[in-house]
């Protein structure tokens, strides 16, 4: 009961339940155009390459997340949100126009646009729900976020699939631009009082601000470097995937089934990070999650498919630990004026080093092999769980030297 009990309070709460069934529906659009514009670009010009640049552009925005998270401090947020998402879908549905190569520049350009909406709307979405949420609940609604997201990600590639078999890459960006169309009214209908922007300090310095708040605050920076460097060791490990299915016997298909797997892991870590993170506290929350992905990672070695299985669910209930832990506590640390480009500035660091890590996993698994990569990356991994957890430690050890010495200097 005292798990379920705030998440009902969260689905109770109006603000709350708006914006999840908002996101709810604009992260089943965005999953099924995931899959389906890869697919597109594919059966246009055959290229894998080019199939393979289609994530690329939707990613390649998160690396100037510092300056793009500035825009949503500079104007309110609620609008902005409203405003973008009218706006994508109107841009998504001048896909209807393409039909050749020819015109696949402007599904790339509008994929370079669907990911620098992204990184402005993650800013805004935190200001804005850590304005319009209470604060006690923070950490179970950012678990609910990810449950919503994590759960589309399974489902809606299936629908996108199949409507792009039937009719085509423009019908799915057509679903998709409706969901951006529901979403802009579900937030148009959120309750939420937002003070005027302060007056431009210009938004070189703004941005500089934000980031020196982040990195300069002794309990978000060790959260946010362990979070990058989890990340990059996990996206080190994701690489071997196709090498461990092939050591297990089984076809390049059953990838599928290790991803349903880590997908329903996270949807459960979702429901429970809150009670976790009131029990735990936020660094301890997340050196758990980084070890179990330690040993979850290591276990991968093994080729057995108990053991992958088992594995993948572990990988799944650790991650989402990790993110919840350190994103709401860039919400609860950081002031409202400069909540955005704080968070897109967090968002760069902790999801940034995944493109270095696919990119490098890519070359390492062709050089060695699963079974000694990835004890390596476990290991390494278990070391930045070791590192975050010490530190931990030594705050609380210093927070009860500090009770003591006030209660010494003031007897009752």
């Amino acid at each position: 009961m005292t798990t379920s009990w705030p998440l009902l309070r969260v689905l109770r709460d109006r603000n709350a339940g708006l914006y999840l069934t908002s996101l709810l529906v604009s992260a089943f659009g965005t999953s099924s155009l995931w899959l389906a514009s890869g697919v597109w670009v594919k059966d246009l010009t055959g290229s894998d390459g080019l199939a393979a640049l289609c994530m690329l552009a939707m990613w390649a925005p998160a690396l100037a997340g510092p300056a793009l998270g500035t825009l949503a401090d500079r104007v309110r947020r609620r609008p902005l949100l409203i405003a973008m998402d009218l706006g994508l879908a109107a841009a998504l549905l001048t896909l209807f126009t393409v039909r050749s190569p020819g015109g696949l520049w402007l599904l790339f350009a509008v994929l370079l646009l669907y990911g620098t909406v992204a990184v402005v709307a993650e800013a805004a979405e935190s200001a804005l729900v850590a304005a319009a949420v209470p604060g006690d609940l923070l950490g179970d609604f950012n678990g609910l976020r990810l449950t919503v997201t994590e759960g589309m990600k399974v489902l809606a590639p299936l629908t996108g699939a199949g409507l792009y078999a039937a009719f085509g890459g423009a019908a799915v960006a057509c679903l998709d631009a409706g969901t951006f169309v529901v979403a802009a009214g579900l937030c148009a209908l959120l309750r939420v009082r937002e003070a005027r922007p302060a007056r431009s300090a210009g938004w070189r310095r703004e941005t500089v601000r934000g980031v020196r708040h982040l990195w300069g605050h002794p309990g978000l920076r060790p959260l946010v470097r362990a979070a990058g460097t989890t990340m990059l060791l996990g996206s080190l490990s994701a690489t071997t995937t196709y090498a461990v299915v092939d050591r297990l016997g089984h076809s390049p298909a059953y990838t599928g089934v290790l991803y349903a797997v880590q997908g329903a892991g996270s949807v459960t870590a979702g429901l429970v990070a809150g009670a976790a993170l009131r029990r735990l506290g936020g660094h301890r929350l997340a050196a758990a999650g980084i070890a179990l992905n330690a040993f979850a990672v290591a276990a991968r070695a093994l080729p057995w498919d108990a053991v992958a299985l088992a594995s993948a669910l572990a990988i799944g209930l650790a991650l989402p630990c990790l993110l919840v832990a350190t994103f709401t506590a860039v919400q609860r640390e950081t002031p409202g004026p400069m909540l955005g480009r704080v968070t897109a500035t967090a968002g760069t660091l902790v999801l940034g080093p995944n493109a270095i890590g696919l990119g490098l996993g890519a070359g390492l698994v062709e050089l060695a092999s699963p079974a000694l990569l990835l004890p390596l990356y476990g290991l390494a991994l278990l070391l930045t769980a070791a590192t975050l957890a010490q530190r931990a430690d030594r705050a609380d050890k210093a927070s009860r030297t500090a009770a003591r010495s006030g209660s010494d200097a003031n007897p009752t």
